[in-house]
């Protein structure tokens, strides 16, 4: 475990002020570009704008009291609609305006797809959400970072919850075809077939978009599966769960963290109530999480979304590491990150060497009263 210095410490009881950094340097030039990539339209907007608030409230501590480096932050914000295509194009964009950082992307195909490209300049890309396992297992790039626990570990979770606490005994796993959503299925699927406490009777994708899903519905039915364990978003989630219901299947639906948004219970309405899913585990009792939350509610009059916490403290680690390193130099920041720890809105964390974060972790929740209440 590594040590905090007095300087981490000091930094710590600034943050608790409202404030990251001292007074800016004499007759400092420029500014530090922080590019910011997610859905921040479409469907999926409700999980990428979070992320925009979150990294403006940071940045505007942080400016109030003299910048990184004794530099102002710029954002430099750009929409990918969480699409692999459009994220390619948005990373390009990103690097031609000389940013330092990317706080993003959101969906874990455009970090896939944009990855490289950032690669080869040497920018750091962290994401509060993308939780694909090879993103950083895999050692093709060292450049991506996360504040969200992987996918082995999501599906880990959801699966021994339906062992251990549902006592299922038939599960059947459905996804969306994608690099989260059936990344997350397969994995589900390895632990649940290494376990003789339950039985998989079904593993079977589904096409994003559509209208109806009768067809796999009917086969869930069929089988007479406890559980329905879906990895995908809420698009998809909410107009399964509704045929469902409607078809009186008392299945138990449980999903992810594409899922445990406020937008699935609006869109699901009634039949969202009872539903299970997966997420970062609930940190809003700490101190700085509570700031944070209450800087959003002054800031936009609202609750924030889904993600927002660990955006926060995503945008909190890129900057503080950068100010830490001395410079915006890759090597400097990515060994920063990598060797020191962060108090941020999640906890004490840190990074190891492939980029995932050290002190995060998944929770299980269920909507009761038409909102996600930790359930274990």
């Amino acid at each position: 475990m590594m040590r905090r210095g007095k300087r981490m410490a000091a930094m710590v009881m600034v943050l608790l002020a409202g404030a990251l950094y001292g007074g800016p340097a004499a007759g400092a030039e420029g500014t530090v570009k922080m590019g910011v990539a997610g859905a921040h339209s479409g469907d999926l907007a409700s999980y990428g704008i979070p992320t925009v608030k979150a990294a403006e409230l940071v940045v505007q501590n942080i400016n109030a009291r003299g910048g990184v480096l004794g530099k102002p932050v710029e954002l430099v914000v750009e929409d990918d609609q969480c699409k692999t295509e459009v994220a390619v194009n948005v990373a390009t964009k990103l690097l031609t305006e000389d940013v330092s950082v990317v706080l993003g992307h959101i969906c874990s195909g455009p970090c896939k797809a944009s990855l490289g490209i950032y690669a080869t300049k040497g920018v750091i890309l962290m994401s509060p959400s993308a939780t694909n396992t090879d993103l950083t297992k895999s050692g093709q790039h060292g450049n991506f970072f996360r504040t969200i626990a992987p996918d082995d570990a999501q599906a880990r979770t959801q699966v021994d919850f339906c062992l251990n606490e549902l006592k299922a005994g038939k599960i059947a796993i459905v996804h969306d075809k994608g690099d989260y959503g059936k990344g997350l299925a397969v994995f589900a699927k390895g632990f649940l077939e290494n376990d003789d406490r339950g039985e998989l009777v079904l593993f079977e994708g589904i096409t994003p978009g559509a209208v109806d899903y009768s067809a796999v519905i009917n086969k869930v039915k069929r089988t007479r599966a406890d559980v329905l364990l879906y990895g995908g978003f809420h698009p998809e989630a909410s107009k399964l769960v509704q045929q469902m219901r409607r078809k009186k299947m008392k299945t138990i639906f449980i999903s992810d963290d594409g899922v445990k948004d406020i937008t699935f219970i609006k869109v699901a309405g009634r039949y969202a109530e009872g539903v299970y899913a997966t997420g970062p585990t609930d940190t809003t009792g700490n101190p700085l999480a509570i700031a944070a939350i209450e800087a959003h509610r002054k800031a936009y009059g609202s609750d924030p979304g889904a993600f927002y916490l660990n955006a926060y403290a995503a945008a909190t680690a890129l900057l503080e590491g950068i100010q830490i390193a001395g410079s915006t130099d890759y090597e400097a920041v990515s060994k920063a990150l990598r060797s020191n720890y962060f108090d941020t809105p999640l906890g004490h964390i840190s990074f190891d060497q492939r980029g995932d974060a050290i002190g995060v972790g998944f929770a299980v929740f269920q909507v009761k009263d038409g909102q996600y209440v930790e359930v274990n």
